[in-house]
Formats: structure tokens, sequence, C-alpha cells
């Protein structure tokens, strides 16, 4: 944690209400962002971004700096996402075996969209049928593989990171992110070849797979 995040946080533990408001102000896009790319419904993540940073303001006496005040904010708003998407449980959800361990690259990263579709004005007016396919393959996917999922492709946190907000193995969560994007990169080729286009990229990569930009808070 950097100088000035400790002490906006000691001074948000002592009651400053100011040095709370601009803690919200620097992670409230980027919750919200989170919270969307798990839930896929963005009335609903705004209650559950607002639900978490009360839930931040009630227990931040607790929090002892032992680790990011990220890692503990992102821990609270994942496990309300979990908690919503549990409760929700209005359809099956497609579950991996996480003992199934695949070794990569800690820098290995995903390509969710063919080279093709990037740069290409004409193409890009599709990105947000293409977005909608994939949301609804996400949405297939269980709340524990869709968190990893969401942490990588929309937070850019590295596995050790993930770990620490989740508080699992590192393994596991390369396990998981490993199922998730072979799953939702799937679906995406799916719809490519239903349109009847080429998928190159995709096919010889499984591992890489895109989640939609959250819109804006």
């Amino acid at each position: 944690m950097d100088a000035d995040e400790l002490k906006l946080v000691r001074r948000a533990k002592r009651g400053d209400d100011d040095a709370f408001r601009t803690l919200v102000e620097r992670y409230k896009r980027r919750v919200f962002a989170i919270v969307f790319g798990m839930v896929r419904n963005p009335e609903l993540a705004l209650d559950i971004s607002q639900e978490a940073f009360l839930k931040v303001h009630r227990y931040l006496g607790t929090f002892q700096g032992t680790s990011s005040f990220y890692t503990w904010l992102y821990r609270i708003v994942v496990n309300l996402c979990i908690d919503h998407i549990r409760k929700e449980g209005k359809h099956d959800t497609v579950d991996f075996d996480d003992s199934l361990m695949r070794r990569e690259a800690d820098d290995a990263e995903a390509e969710i969209v063919p080279p093709a579709h990037r740069g290409d004005p004409l193409r890009n007016l599709d990105r947000k049928e293409m977005a909608e396919h994939l949301n609804a393959a996400l949405g297939a996917l269980s709340e524990k593989h869709r968190a990893v999922l969401v942490l990588r492709e929309v937070e850019g946190l590295s596995y050790e990171e993930m770990a620490r907000v989740l508080r699992i193995h590192k393994g596991t969560v390369m396990s998981r992110l490993h199922h998730a994007r072979r799953y939702a990169q799937k679906a995406l080729r799916k719809y490519l070849k239903e349109r009847g286009e080429r998928v190159l990229v995709a096919e010889e990569e499984p591992e890489k797979v895109p989640v939609s930009t959250a819109p804006g808070m």
C-alpha cells in the first residue's frame, strides 16, 4: 500500500469522512467494473457496488493493514457478488474440476477476439453482438470461475494478487482461469462459425478469453 493511500485509510478509520470519500472516488469505477463483470446487469451492479462501500465503511476499523487496501476491498466486493449469484440461483452453472491443473507462464495473456476483428471499423460494429454472446457464456460459469476471469481480464490482477483476494492457492487460480477461458472462447468460436467466419488464433490458443467492458459508473 502506497504512503498516500495508507494515510487516507488511517484518516478514514479515525472517522474522517473526506478521506473515506476520496477512497470511494479512487476505487468506485474499478469496483463497478468488477461487479458488472460478475452480475452482468448495470442497475444491479450499481446496487452491489454501493452495498460494498457501505460494508467497507462499517468494517474499516477491522482492517489491519497486513494486506493492500484494494485486496481487502476486492475481497468484500467479490464475496458480495458470489452471495448474490448463489442466492439468485435461477439456472444451472457450468463447473469444472480445479484439481486438473495446467501449467502456464505467469505473464500468459489471452486473446479473446481474433486479430481480424481488431482495428477494422466495419468488424468492430459487430463487437456489441459478440459481447452479448460472451456475456451469456460467462453467465453460465460458476461464480468462482467467473470471479477469477473478471479479476484477471477486467482488473488485470496477477495470479498472486487474485490468490490473496480470493484466499486460494495460486495453482487453483491458474486452473480456474484456464477452465473459464476455454469455456468462454468455445462460445466465441461457435458464434464466429455460425457467422461463417474462419477461426484461427481462437482455436490455437483456447486459454484466452474476453470480458466485455462495463459501462461507466
